[in-house]
């Protein structure tokens, strides 16, 4: 049996997990004195806690049931974590805004200084084994002899992965202070469902700029591959892959 499609998660339960669920704990449920129908106002901090369980517990059951350590469901985690522990300890405004920047500054220097190294991050984020089949892809560009034109090719592909972090981390940064303006000790319902809406609009501002330039950093690595290893796209993607493996052992579904 294909263990892939167990893996997979739903993004509708992913969205609905991630973003909706905590949003709205930490948006509606924050104030102690209001209730949403029949459900308590549970106070700025367990709106904290409870409101950030679900991402928090949703990624490392990811995690767990992949057997793989995810890199960008780390940063994630960590990043969520982070953001609860500033509002439980009471930390200013400028303090969640520098957290919420430095993240994605640091992972994007990160993965620039890592072409200095044997293990550039960006073959662990772009190429994952879940994507592509790494081994058919490899052995491609060896017969070729393009494996140097193509360590050359990702060091623009870096940069391009490395811009949508920045942006990130500019967004992020004005995010929070556009947004959270409450008195995280006198006003503390207010600025945790204020986070809570930082986390809803998160998911707009930054996320689409940065997906429409992983959408042309990925279309370039695609590109890219096929011209290098001489082999069309779907030869090169782990999915194709899998299905041939599973035609193989059962021909009877063919």
């Amino acid at each position: 049996m294909d263990n892939s499609k167990h893996k997979q998660e739903n993004p509708l339960i992913s969205i609905l997990v991630n973003v909706v669920i905590p949003v709205a704990i930490l948006s509606l449920l924050s104030d102690k004195e209001k209730s949403l129908g029949p459900i308590p106002g549970l106070g700025p901090v367990w709106a904290l806690v409870v409101g950030l369980a679900f991402p928090i517990t949703f990624g490392l059951r990811t995690l767990i049931r992949s057997r793989k350590p995810d890199f960008m469901s780390i940063i994630g985690i960590v990043s969520v974590s982070l953001t609860g522990i500033f509002g439980i300890l009471e930390l200013p405004r400028m303090a969640l805004a520098i957290k919420e920047a430095a993240i994605p500054l640091l992972l994007g220097l990160a993965i620039v200084v890592s072409l200095k190294t044997p293990f550039p991050l960006i073959k662990k984020i772009l190429m994952t084994e879940s994507l592509f089949d790494v081994e058919r892809l490899t052995s491609a560009l060896k017969e070729k002899g393009n494996e140097a034109v193509f360590e050359k090719r990702l060091v623009g592909l870096t940069w391009g992965f490395a811009s949508s972090m920045f942006l990130s981390s500019v967004l992020n940064f004005f995010m929070v202070m556009t947004l959270v303006h409450s008195d995280p000790v006198t006003e503390k319902s207010a600025y945790v469902a204020e986070i809570g809406k930082m986390t809803g609009w998160s998911h707009v501002v930054i996320l689409v700029p940065c997906l429409v330039i992983m959408f042309f950093v990925m279309n370039k690595l695609f590109n890219t591959l096929t011209e290098l290893t001489g082999c069309k796209l779907d030869d090169l993607l782990a999915a194709h892959h899998r299905e041939k493996e599973a035609l193989a052992a059962d021909p009877s579904s063919e």
